[in-house]
């Protein structure tokens, strides 16, 4: 197998030459901001309590702000999740009688009962809060019905879901945001564009304040944590609607002055300054699994050779035999629980069973190895990340071999 890996990773260096440009101007604006912010070994020195004056903290918000070119930044250990800083920010701009709208679809499947989609009593649906979705039309926005719903009715915020999720459809480049978010506010200027963002950040130069959204979100187990942080999340963009956020986290009058760091800042910001080349090392693995599970045959999206929004490579194995398999082997590669066997179980907040490798440092970390997918026709495999690329590429020559030699 290692041979055959051998000879199409030569396939691969043009992309992984425009990947290391990227990182390359990716690792220039981290540095920059953490020197504009006059970032300190004192910065590293942790709260508890209420976290009053914690500078450290304070500090990493300014970085966040700076890289995403946004007004401010809430960045904070508290959040448990990206699912979990999007729920807060949802709850945070929408009032009752509000209207929130989707326009790439349904989101991701930990949303559904947040969103209410699916029944739960603490949804935004059981606050009296509107939901419309718009689905994409060619794997583009359907600009048409955008405009129809917005010349008709007051939404209040729209949800741009970037990264595929459990879904078939290409992840959305920072191109086609752009242009979408140029349409809306032609539209409605005052309407509020917000943008899932987990996956995507520095896959590109740009981000998507820089094209207009007026807020962001994102895990810190994924890309801008560098594989560095534990836990955690960011929100950026415009300051009014951070207040409000930071206002949902924690509460009314408080906000962003209380949040004790417990001895996280220095792993966010390490996080954050490895994450440039650790998102280059994911694209990589990315595009290297591409050309190895085409070239034997399985439907791969995005190919090799096209242009990524996110670190996720979609792989359709048709049986969940061969999906299981895979995830087998991703595991069997990983450097923590090597010896455990995934299988298909009920995770909590999804309505499939879900097959899930990640033998991470850190649980649930999808910036370092992981592949899952779940158990539902087409059978998609949906890997994603690695801490460097040798040992995404070690990953991929064992799930091949389970592959085929195990089948």
């Amino acid at each position: 197998m290692k041979d055959l890996v051998d000879k199409l990773e030569q396939d691969c260096l043009k992309q992984f030459k425009i990947i290391d440009d990227i990182c390359f101007a990716n690792s220039q604006k981290v540095l920059e901001a953490f020197q504009v912010n006059s970032v300190s070994e004192t910065h590293f020195n942790s709260t508890t309590g209420y976290g009053y004056n914690d500078e450290g903290r304070d500090v990493i918000e300014k970085v966040f702000a700076n890289v995403f070119k946004a007004e401010d930044a809430l960045v904070r250990n508290q959040f448990i999740s990206g699912s979990h800083a999007l729920t807060v920010t949802l709850f945070a701009l929408l009032r009752p009688g509000d209207t929130l709208l989707s326009i790439t679809g349904k989101p991701y499947d930990t949303l559904e009962e947040v969103i209410g989609i699916v029944d739960n009593p603490s949804s935004l649906k059981a606050f009296n809060i509107n939901y419309e979705q718009i689905d994409l039309v060619d794997n583009d926005f359907d600009y048409e019905q955008i405009a129809e719903v917005l010349n008709n009715q007051k939404i209040k915020v729209i949800e741009i879901q970037r990264s595929k999720g459990y879904s078939t459809r290409k992840s959305i480049t920072i191109e086609k945001l752009a242009k979408v978010i140029n349409f809306i506010k032609k539209i409605d200027e005052k309407v509020i564009i917000m943008i899932d963002n987990c996956y995507c950040e520095f896959v590109s130069t740009k981000e998507p304040i820089e094209v207009g959204a007026d807020i962001a979100v994102g895990s810190l187990i994924k890309n801008l944590g560098g594989g560095i942080a534990a836990n955690g999340a960011y929100v950026v963009g415009k300051k009014d609607l951070i207040k409000l956020v930071a206002e949902r986290l924690t509460l009314p009058g408080e906000g962003k002055e209380v949040g004790p760091s417990l001895g996280v800042n220095k792993s966010l910001l390490q996080g954050l300054f490895f994450a440039p080349s650790v998102v280059a090392s994911s694209l990589k693995t990315a595009v290297l699994a591409s050309r190895v599970l085409e070239n034997i045959g399985y439907d791969v999206e995005p190919k090799y050779d096209e242009i990524r929004a996110d670190i996720v490579q979609n792989i359709v194995f048709g049986s969940e035999e061969k999906l299981v398999k895979f995830c087998q082997g991703i595991q069997a590669s990983s450097p923590i629980d090597s010896y455990v066997l995934p299988i298909p179980w009920d995770m909590p907040g999804y309505q499939d069973k879900v097959v899930m490798a990640a033998g991470t440092f850190t649980q649930g970390s999808s910036i370092e190895l992981s592949c899952d997918g779940p158990i539902r026709e087409p059978y998609i495999a949906y890997l994603q990340g690695t801490l460097m690329y040798p040992y995404g590429k070690l990953a991929i020559i064992k799930a091949l071999e389970y592959l085929t030699v195990n089948s």
